[in-house]
């Protein structure tokens, strides 16, 4: 019996096969190096699973919010995006998912593009 293991993204997949009749085995589950032996510790696996996958979706939204913004050239309309925008980017540094610092700075940057527009019009 031979074994190899195949890593990707974090992951690896264990292939075996037979040397003798050629048959192949493929496990496609993929393998935790740090799998936890306490149940509290599965919990927070869990917990901290959910809490990645939801971070990245408000990150991405906000990210997608703010790239809309930037794209927008009339003024009246940015400013009503603005303040929405806005929350959106202190919601994520309220809840420590990017930090106080950023969201200023992005919030600065937001302002300062809308106010260049308000002065080409």
């Amino acid at each position: 019996m031979a074994w190899k293991r195949l890593f990707y993204k974090n992951l690896y997949f264990s292939f075996y096969f037979c040397l003798l009749n050629g048959s192949v085995s493929l496990s496609l589950q993929p393998k935790n190096k740090n799998m936890a032996n306490h149940k509290a510790t599965k919990k927070d696996m869990r917990q901290a699973a959910k809490r990645n996958e939801r971070n990245r979706y408000y990150g991405k939204t906000t990210r997608n919010a703010i790239r809309d913004i930037k794209a927008i050239d009339d003024n009246n309309e940015a400013v009503a995006k603005l303040p929405s925008v806005n929350a959106m980017i202190d919601k994520l540094a309220k809840n420590h998912t990017i930090h106080k610092n950023k969201a200023s700075n992005l919030k600065r940057k937001l302002a300062k593009r809308v106010n260049a527009l308000a002065a080409k019009a």
